[in-house]
């Protein structure tokens, strides 16, 4: 229920035509060839034309920003666009949107996934670094899967990613509602991760008889 509030409440303020079945896309970062700028930019026309709804929070290199704004103006009640960084709107978009975007070259580790995770939106990663650490696409994991991701670092891959998260997103409700519920559970916290660290250290002094 609250997210339907949350989903609402971000269309309003984006100027985007408020509506449930609508599925609405967040982006939040740097524009920068890291993040996958350039295969964010490569699906967007497509997911706008599809009648996706896009909700984009960062700044970066001004060649981005540039086409960034041309998008904007070419769909204004699809695309809400801020090219700045804002900690409570970022909060918002986290809370608002139905799926995360975050197709990174290169991911060392990566708080985003996490956070949306927490937020019941669900992530559509490159499997890359921390991304594949903690997203399991869904598809390929049925049971425990919280998520969608692609392996090669191209514009198809992505669209295949994004088409199946949509397919998911509209045609298969119980099985949405499980897999937001399940995203939702998650624990990545430290307290998790010090229980973790301490069944390590455990299992290695008894390897070494200690």
């Amino acid at each position: 229920r609250g997210k339907a509030v949350c989903k609402a409440a971000l269309q309003a303020e984006g100027g985007l035509r408020v509506d449930a079945v609508t599925p609405v896309l967040g982006v939040i970062g740097r524009l920068v060839e890291q993040k996958g700028v350039d295969l964010l930019t490569a699906v967007a026309p497509d997911l706008l034309e599809g009648g996706a709804q896009l909700v984009v929070l960062g700044t970066g290199e001004p060649a981005y920003e540039e086409r960034w704004r041309a998008l904007r103006e070419r769909y204004p009640s699809r695309l809400f666009l801020t090219l700045g960084f804002d900690a409570a709107l970022a909060q918002r978009i986290y809370a608002g949107c139905d799926l995360f975007l975050m197709p990174s070259r290169f991911e060392p580790c990566g708080l985003g996934q996490l956070i949306s995770l927490r937020y019941g939106t669900i992530p559509v990663v490159r499997a890359v670094g921390g991304l594949a650490d903690t997203v399991r696409d869904v598809d390929e994991h049925p049971r425990d899967g919280n998520g969608f991701s692609f392996a090669p670092y191209d514009r198809t891959a992505f669209s295949g990613a994004l088409a199946r998260a949509l397919r998911a997103f509209h045609r298969d409700g119980d099985r949405w509602t499980g897999l937001r519920e399940r995203a939702m559970r998650e624990d990545h916290s430290w307290t998790a991760s010090a229980k973790r660290y301490v069944e390590v250290y455990a299992l290695a002094r008894e390897r070494h008889g200690k």
